[in-house]
């Protein structure tokens, strides 16, 4: 992973640095930290067994990984996904995840 791939993902890499204390190495490690959270990888299961109490849970603390680190094409879903979760609507809950994870799976491709 690098800042240019960052940059051409779409992430806010100028603000995502910034909460590094514009540290690009600190940065770098926090994101493929972020990124390899097995909250992604068991978010759909939760949702798919309608435990929305959980899903909520989980989804806000994914919402905050990524929103500190600014990548915004994978923030986008998880926030709609969080703020659905937390009123408790009904909505397309495994759409949104699919959303997210298919930016956080482009992602990882790129790098």
């Amino acid at each position: 992973m690098t800042i240019d791939i960052l940059r051409q993902f779409g992430a806010d890499v100028d603000d995502g640095l910034a909460r590094c204390m514009n540290n690009e190495d600190f940065y770098l490690k926090m994101v493929n930290m972020g990124l390899a959270d097995e909250r992604f990888e068991t978010l759909r299961g939760v949702l798919e067994q309608k435990d929305l109490d959980t899903a909520f849970e989980m989804a806000h603390a994914l919402k905050g990984v990524v929103g500190n680190l600014a990548l915004t094409p994978i923030y986008t879903p998880i926030s709609e996904l969080t703020e659905l979760l937390r009123a408790k609507q009904a909505g397309d809950y495994l759409g949104l995840y699919d959303k997210m994870k298919e930016q956080k799976d482009k992602l990882l491709s790129m790098g």
